[in-house]
């Protein structure tokens, strides 16, 4: 056959061939050098008949295709376009082979055979087509399969094209020119994987399919970055866009997404709404929280555990608030702000209402975490809130005041409260506002608390001292035009009985606020402000007991007068214009009342005394000194009576104020003027403060006694004993006897 001629001929020529070499004897030293170079020639003949039927085999699949065309019947397609195409695919795939034939294929080193390279490069715009498409319809694992297909032909191709001649930019250039498409489809790809990451909390919910592709095409990505750097060690080739790292990209685009969602929680701003601050607060606390939530139960599983996801969001939310709060802690707070923003660092962050959540323990562990915000920031916006709180609770209080000294002047009696004593509302605004502000510092600690509650009662003490001077003002007004305001009294009243709720207050706020090893460091404060209500207190009785004593004063006028001895009513009006006024006072709380009820006693005493002092009568004979004495025993009676049923019983008179103008009686009464040096120094000895000058008014009152006899009475006296009444105030030191009518022969 001819098959078998051509092989005899070919070991004819062979052997010709080999004869021709070996015709002497040095020659046959040089056979393994002969072979070797044979060898290399039948490898480049062979090379070139395989690249001649490779173009022949590319012509033919031209030829094909364009025929297919033709018989699909394309009718748009003229022959003259036909040959044109032709001629283009043609030339082109020639280029290609060029490279490929001579440079690539010299070694048999592609792994690929020659028939699939072509078939490849004729379908390579198919499949970008179909891989777009698949990436459009969302099937992104089926697309990434076909990319790494691509990428992995052109991959190989530029490697051999690089291990053939790394320095023939021009040929690699041209593999990656053709190649291009492939990038797009690639950045595509990952356009669609970070949308998915993006909206990953949504996604696991509704559709974790999709987010487990996403995550095994980036970890396919990872697995060939990996092998194309390990090779980059051994050769040094890198392909263009390798590595991808898009793990990497991936965690960047979480922290971003985080970032933005945080952020994107302020709906409201200051001018909008006052509580823009606590909504912001509380939609990132409920969304931080439900994130995570979503985080451990459902994305955990969606991740390979290498990954760590749970933790790495954690912390990206936990670096997220972080930035977040220290720019709110950089604005210009408001007070209430600033507490809001503090209780929920240190406070809200930490709870079982968020980080705290026994959902997400063991995985996070609040003691861990590290601050919000610095110390140093957080006793910024301490030192700034507790600087603006102190100038707002001066504010507070001066407004307050105003407020209740508006109330003083109505024509309305003021309330009372559940047991009927007159009040303001003064101080339950002063401790409400006390109160509302230490709550609010309790929620961030104690020592903001404690800070707080020292600086109310050191306000509080400024305060009452201006409370006090316009309680004085409001009395001072009340003197220039006694018919203005028309409920004095009940007002002052009120200031009194405010008093006694402010010191019931102060305690009762030290107690609920205040650790008692810190009670020491407020005792002195606690001391002045009761100091400075009982002035109040005391004050306001006596300016009211001003009242009652200035419609006393015209009939305090008539006693020890000759009206008076001839049968006037003084005394019981005396003792209806002071039970009317008491009356009033019944709105007066206890302690003041019962003060009030003792000192009433005291000043009707002493006024009566001082009546007698005054000398106003001068008795003309012993029937009219036991007429007056009687009226006198009679009129303490009186008084006595009225100040037993005003005090309800509980204020016995044991200070025996009424006995002392019964004494005095006695003296007038006596018959015997032998006697009278006895019954005056029994007098003294009870009542030690009587001076020489109230004796010489009392006698000149009792009308009988000479000029020496009084001399006498008077110098014997000063030996005499004192056996005064344990309970016994000194009374007398407040009477002033005048002075022009007094013998001047008497001391």
């Amino acid at each position: 056959s001819t098959m078998e001629e051509t092989d005899r001929e070919a070991v004819a020529t062979a052997v010709q061939r080999v004869a021709g070499m070996l015709q002497r004897p040095d020659q046959l030293d040089k056979v393994e050098q002969y072979r070797r170079r044979e060898a290399r020639k039948k490898a480049s003949v062979e090379a070139r008949l395989k690249v001649q039927s490779w173009i022949n085999l590319s012509v033919c699949g031209c030829q094909v295709m364009l025929r297919a065309l033709n018989l699909a019947g394309n009718k748009t397609l003229r022959k003259k376009d036909l040959h044109i195409t032709y001629r283009t695919m043609v030339t082109i795939h020639f280029e290609y082979f060029k490279i490929i034939s001579f440079k690539v294929f010299k070694n048999n080193s592609y792994s690929h055979s020659p028939a699939f390279f072509l078939v490849l490069l004729l379908s390579f715009p198919e499949i970008v087509r179909e891989t777009h498409d698949l990436i459009e319809r969302g099937e992104l694992l089926q697309a990434h399969r076909k990319l790494m297909d691509l990428e992995c032909s052109r991959d190989n191709l530029m490697y051999e094209q690089y291990r053939m001649d790394s320095k023939n930019t021009h040929d690699m250039n041209l593999i990656h020119t053709y190649f291009g498409d492939m990038q797009k489809l690639s950045e595509e790809l990952a356009k669609q994987l970070w949308m998915v990451v993006q909206r990953s909390l949504v996604t696991v919910r509704r559709d974790p399919t999709l987010l487990v592709s996403v995550v095994r095409i980036i970890e396919r990505e990872e697995k060939i970055d990996r092998r194309m750097l390990d090779r980059k060690k051994q050769t040094g080739f890198i392909l263009p866009g390798r590595p991808k790292k898009w793990k990497e990209k991936m965690f960047n685009i979480l922290e971003r997404t985080v970032s933005t969602r945080i952020e994107g929680t302020q709906a409201d701003t200051r001018e909008s709404d006052k509580m823009w601050l606590v909504r912001h607060l509380e939609i990132i606390r409920k969304y931080v929280l439900d994130d995570l939530l979503v985080a451990k139960t459902l994305l955990d599983q969606c991740f390979p555990p290498h990954y760590d996801i749970f933790n790495r969001l954690l912390n990206m939310y936990h670096q997220a608030l972080a930035t977040r709060m220290q720019e709110l802690a950089a604005e210009d707070l408001e007070a209430n702000e600033i507490v809001s923003l503090l209780t929920w660092v240190l406070n809200t962050y930490t709870s079982a209402e968020m980080m705290g959540n026994s959902e997400l323990s063991p995985e996070v562990d609040v003691n861990s975490l590290d601050a919000l915000i610095s110390q140093n920031v957080v006793d910024q916006l301490l030192n700034k809130y507790m600087s603006t709180l102190t100038s707002n609770i001066i504010g507070w209080l001066r407004k307050a005041l105003e407020t209740d000294k508006k109330d003083w002047i109505k024509e309305t009696e003021p309330e009372a409260d559940q047991d009927g004593y007159y009040q303001t509302t003064l101080p339950a605004i002063v401790f409400q506002m006390f109160e509302q502000n230490l709550q609010v510092a309790a929620q961030i600690n104690e020592d903001l608390k404690t800070k707080v509650l020292i600086l109310c009662l050191q306000q509080m003490n400024s305060f009452l001292t201006r409370y006090k001077d316009e309680a004085q003002l409001y009395k001072e007004d009340h003197l220039r035009n006694r018919q203005y305001p028309q409920c004095y009294v009940q007002y002052m009243i009120a200031v009194i009985n405010n008093c006694q709720t402010f010191k019931e207050s102060i305690i009762s706020l030290k107690r609920k606020y205040l650790k008692s090893d810190m009670e020491d460091t407020l005792s002195i404060s606690h001391a002045n402000m009761d100091a400075t209500l009982d002035i109040i207190a005391k004050e306001g009785c006596s300016s009211l007991l001003d009242e009652v004593f200035m419609d006393l004063e015209p009939h305090l006028n008539e006693l020890m007068t000759k009206k008076w001895l001839m049968g006037s009513n003084a005394v019981g009006t005396i003792c209806v214009t002071v039970e009317d006024y008491f009356n009033d006072f019944a709105k007066i709380k206890k302690p003041y009342k019962k003060t009030m009820t003792l000192e009433a006693h005291r000043r009707v005493v002493v006024e009566y005394i001082r009546a007698i002092m005054l000398k106003r009568i001068s008795f003309k004979n012993a029937e009219e000194r036991k007429e007056g004495a009687e009226r006198m025993i009679k009129e303490a009676e009186q008084f006595r009576f009225l100040f037993k049923k005003l005090a309800a019983g509980s204020g016995e008179d044991t200070e025996g104020l009424c006995d002392i103008i019964e004494a005095i009686a006695e003296v007038i009464k006596l018959t015997d003027p032998s006697l009278l040096y006895l019954e005056v120094s029994t007098l003294v000895s009870k009542y030690p403060d009587i001076r020489d000058d109230h004796i010489a008014a009392l006698l000149t009152v009792r009308g009988d006694a000479s000029r020496d006899m009084k001399q006498t009475i008077i110098e014997t006296l000063d030996q005499g004993p004192s056996q005064p009444n344990p309970n016994y105030v000194p009374i007398f030191k407040e009477i002033t006897v005048p002075t022009l009518t007094v013998p001047k022969l008497l001391k």
